[in-house]
């Protein structure tokens, strides 16, 4: 019987990619992480719908040696397949900058997590299972295309059977993302397909044996938004759990798409939950993932979220704070000056990669960013990042303020105001009402972006704050700008050392 009712996504923000697992009473879920660091973002929930970030699984440099040659934005770390096996937990992953598919293995969720193990498989994808014998597959998708699987030994990364393809899902481009189940007598993959923007689509197979020949489900795609004007679109790289009741779920990821045609997303791709039910032939029968749905039943526990201010007292930074493609142990501090977090420029613009920057992923649509930031003779301030060729900042030194806006190959200036030395306040709010028209020259609010990023001199929630600058914000989402990753919100120095007294993040309903 269902008590509670859950709002998708139940993780949002740029969170993509989810993978989950049960150990008793206790969910853990992963997510891809692409170029941040630290990477694989790690989540724990007792009821499928409340998610706790426990921690990273790659959190220490001889797990994740970045940057590396020729690192970019959204590359590094893709999707991660999380699995409970023999006491342990397994991560098996895919670092598409360097060395290729790998594991990892923790008896305790929370660490420490071990050093990669390389498998000797080309692709993406990977996904561990394995079969009464005790033998470990490893499905995957394979470089010429379509899904491949092979027995390997996830010890040692060495394979002992294949790789050979298993199945190419309905006829959709791009089957990818595939994941391996024993279910009653069947072997279930499951796998996305269609590609991860509106056509993403799941897709279902079986067959008696991991070595095929396998069937696909005659009511394939499984599930897909593609076409349909729901709020919740690209559905697909889906995976599934069972319940202590005996109940199936799914978590996958979506995305929310707003503004004027084509409508965009800024937030990334997010995880998703719905529930699976079974047909009379053994098929998995899934609906259009809702918006609210009711929970699943039995424990109900939710969670405390993180701290909406951080005022850096403590002796380790918050496990939801990412860095771009590297954190060197000399860019950042939390000792130098206590209560403070201290970062040292270690280059000088954010427009190429090298540069020092410390955020959290933006996960609501309305929201206000405040920091007490310290520039001193350096430079720094909050920045909005996509990539480095999309990003908007508000910054000070050199005794003034200023907002700059990065957009593909241009960057400008485009507020500039005198400020006294000492900390400031500087504040970013993003909304999705009254937004700012397309162009100066154009009044029509039926074309403007998703949302209005709006940057200030002081608090914005308070009074004689100094508005600056409003963007529009179609120009940070990934219709415009292009990868799989998703808004990141945080704090940066271009220029000498600058000190963050807090960094305040509020959702709008909270303001």
């Amino acid at each position: 019987m269902f008590d509670h009712t859950y709002e998708n996504p139940v993780i949002s923000g740029f969170h993509p990619d989810p993978s989950v697992c049960r150990v008793g009473d206790d969910y853990y879920l992963v997510c891809s992480s692409f170029e941040y660091v630290p990477g694989l973002p790690l989540f724990h929930s007792r009821d499928l719908v409340h998610w706790e970030q426990i921690g990273n699984v790659l959190d220490r440099p001889a797990q994740l040696p970045l940057p590396l040659p020729g690192s970019k934005a959204s590359g590094g770390l893709y999707a991660p397949t999380i699995r409970h096996h023999d006491g342990r937990l397994w991560v098996v992953n895919t670092n598409v900058d360097g060395g290729g598919n790998f594991v990892v293995t923790a008896e305790r969720p929370e660490g420490p997590w071990s050093d990669p193990v390389w498998i000797g498989l080309e692709g993406i994808d990977p996904d561990l299972a394995w079969d009464e014998d005790g033998a470990c597959w490893c499905a995957f998708s394979g470089p010429a295309g379509g899904v491949n699987l092979a027995r390997i030994d996830p010890a040692t990364g060495a394979v002992a059977e294949g790789p050979f393809p298993a199945w190419s899902g309905s006829g959709l481009k791009y089957p990818e993302a595939p994941h391996l189940y024993r279910i009653g007598d069947w072997w279930y993959l499951l796998i996305a397909e269609g590609g991860t923007e509106r056509g993403h689509a799941v897709s279902v197979a079986r067959a008696r044996s991991p070595r095929g020949p396998w069937e696909g489900a005659p009511g394939n795609p499984l599930l897909s938004h593609s076409g349909t004007g729901r709020p919740i679109q690209n559905t697909g790289h889906a995976d599934l759990v069972q319940a202590p009741d005996g109940s199936w779920w799914m978590v996958l990821l979506g995305v929310r798409p707003r503004g004027f045609t084509p409508d965009v997303h800024v937030l990334g791709r997010e995880t998703f939950l719905t529930p699976v039910e079974w047909d009379e032939d053994g098929w998995p029968v899934v609906a259009p993932v809702p918006e609210r749905h009711p929970a699943p039943g039995g424990a109900w526990h939710p969670v405390q979220d993180p701290p909406a201010r951080d005022g850096f007292d403590g002796t380790a930074l918050a496990p939801h704070w990412i860095s771009p493609f590297a954190r060197p142990e000399g860019s950042w501090s939390l000792t130098e000056r206590p209560g403070s977090l201290v970062l040292h420029a270690t280059g000088p613009t954010l427009d190429t990669p090298g540069y020092t920057f410390v955020g959290r992923r933006q996960q609501h649509h309305d929201c206000r960013v405040t920091a007490l930031v310290d520039p001193g003779t350096g430079r720094g301030g909050i920045c909005v990042r996509l990539d480095e060729a999309h990003h908007y900042e508000v910054e000070a030194g050199d005794g003034e303020v200023r907002v700059v806006a990065r957009i593909g190959p241009l960057s400008q200036t485009v507020a500039q105001r005198s400020a006294p030395p000492g900390p400031l306040l500087l504040g970013v709010t993003v909304r999705t009402s009254d937004l700012v028209p397309a162009s100066p020259l154009l009044t029509d609010g039926h074309t403007t972006g998703p949302d209005t990023l709006a940057f200030w001199l002081g608090d914005p929630a308070a009074p004689g704050a100094h508005p600056l600058a409003e963007l529009d914000g179609r120009y940070l989402s990934t219709e415009v700008a292009g990868g799989f990753t998703g808004r990141v919100i945080g704090m940066y120095a271009t220029e000498g050392s600058v000190a963050f007294d807090w960094f305040e993040y509020v959702p709008a309903t909270a303001v």
